[in-house]
């Protein structure tokens, strides 16, 4: 429910910005330079450049969205939050000769994190009073009790009552609407009910705001952001993970682009070596890198080899295909056009093919970087013992989801930039991709 939410109020958020932006900025949605020149742009993706308006506008927006459905205490609009504060019910009930009574549950939602355990700094919470009521007349007694918020109480009714469950006492209703074993009602406050077995629970209503333990608010990540980078996790700093995760993820593509790009040419070049590796490459291609980790382990044991090894495969047959389809999609007109001009083979590869092949190579590559990052969690779950991915699973066998969210962050962010580093190489190095 709360995921189509957010994906409804993000669509909404993209189209309303849009129409109020492209009516306010007019100036900012119009094609500059050399694309305001193409006659023709749908279609052309090298005449459709990101407006960085949009761009700053979907950040904020996710942001909002991180803040609206958690309990945070940044100032923005949030939406509606789970019940904290004292609420009752009434439950009637019913002895074996058909005497009913009804009596009252007071029940004082508190926050989780305040309770009698220490929190992550080693202070000490306090426990919430248990809210004091009066037992009333008849043989049902008022009673009250305490539950955290986003908790679940079962409710023993009978422990103060004259007449226990053992005894024959049945409760029949709650808040006056009669109710059988498994049945539940929604109250304002929370979920009311009765277990299979009779026995009254209640749960608090949690609006649309998630627990800290599914979903922590923006500065409580930002705070254990810093708390990595100081007291480290597991032995290694935050920066150290990220170092370690980096370097594995480097090497395997380089490795991958290495022994990739020129088998890539071969096979678009001559038939014998697109007979040779094409069966190959196209067997192991759809082969997700998970499925290879236990004959990586087999094979190369569980030290850093391994973990290479696994992001090596995923960025090889990737950059393969690239290059073969870099190589293939040159026009012919271009390659006829160099050899009545009298260039040699070597020409031809060096002067023609490579140059028009590059922007697909690049393509590729940005693929290959990003599937090396998504593996790299997998790749260091091969008994590694630092890297971003070893973090994000230990925290997670902890439910501490906070520093799975630094580290998912991280390796966000480092993917980012590395995506935008290889678009601003490929416009230095390409800079005809487009324009021929």
């Amino acid at each position: 429910m709360i995921g189509l939410l957010l994906i409804f109020l993000y669509a909404a958020a993209f189209f309303g910005t849009f129409v109020i932006a492209s009516r306010l900025f007019k100036k900012l949605f119009e094609s500059r330079g050399f694309n305001k020149l193409k006659t023709v742009t749908f279609g052309d993706e090298s005449a459709v450049i990101a407006n960085r308006l949009a761009s700053v506008v979907s950040v904020l927006t996710v942001f909002w969205l991180w803040v609206a459905f958690t309990n945070s205490s940044i100032p923005l609009p949030k939406m509606p939050g789970p019940f904290i504060g004292d609420t009752s019910f009434t439950y009637t009930a019913t002895l074996e000769d058909g005497t009913t009574d009804e009596a009252t549950i007071t029940v004082r939602v508190f926050r989780e994190d305040i309770q009698l355990t220490l929190d992550d700094d080693g202070n000490a919470g306090v426990a919430p009073d248990v809210p004091e009521v009066e037992p009333g007349d008849g043989f049902a007694k008022n009673d009250s009790t305490t539950i955290a918020r986003y908790g679940f109480k079962v409710i023993n009714v009978w422990t103060n009552d004259e007449v226990s469950k053992k005894d024959g006492s049945l409760v029949t209703a709650l808040n006056g609407i009669p109710v059988e074993p498994g049945d539940k009602i929604r109250t304002d406050a929370g979920e009311i009910g009765l277990t299979d077995k009779g026995t009254p629970t209640f749960s608090p209503a949690t609006g649309f705001r998630m627990a800290r333990l599914y979903l922590p608010a923006p500065e409580i990540v930002v705070e254990r952001f810093f708390r990595l980078n100081s007291e480290g996790y597991q032995g290694y700093s935050l920066f150290q993970h990220t170092r370690y995760s980096l370097q594995r993820v480097l090497i395997g593509f380089l490795l991958g682009a290495l022994v990739g790009i020129p088998i890539g040419y071969a096979m678009g070049l001559t038939n014998w070596s697109r007979g040779w590796f094409d069966p190959i490459v196209e067997f192991m291609r759809p082969i997700p890198p998970l499925a290879l980790i236990p004959l990586i382990i087999i094979w190369f044991g569980i030290d850093e080899e391994g973990k290479v090894v696994l992001l090596f495969l995923a960025a090889l047959w990737i950059m393969i295909i690239a290059a073969r389809s870099g190589v293939s999609g040159v026009a012919i007109s271009k390659v006829h056009a160099a050899y009545s001009l009298g260039a040699s083979k070597t020409q031809i590869l060096t002067k023609v093919i490579v140059p028009n092949s590059l922007p697909e190579i690049f393509t590729g590559a940005r693929v290959a970087m990003g599937v090396c990052w998504g593996t790299v969690v997998a790749a260091e779950l091969v008994a590694a013992n630092v890297g971003l991915g070893k973090m994000i699973v230990s925290a997670s066998k902890f439910q501490q989801t906070d520093v799975i969210i630094v580290g998912i962050i991280v390796i966000g962010v480092i993917g980012f930039l590395i995506e935008v580093g290889m678009r601003k190489l490929e416009s230095w190095l390409v800079p005809w991709k487009g324009r021929v």
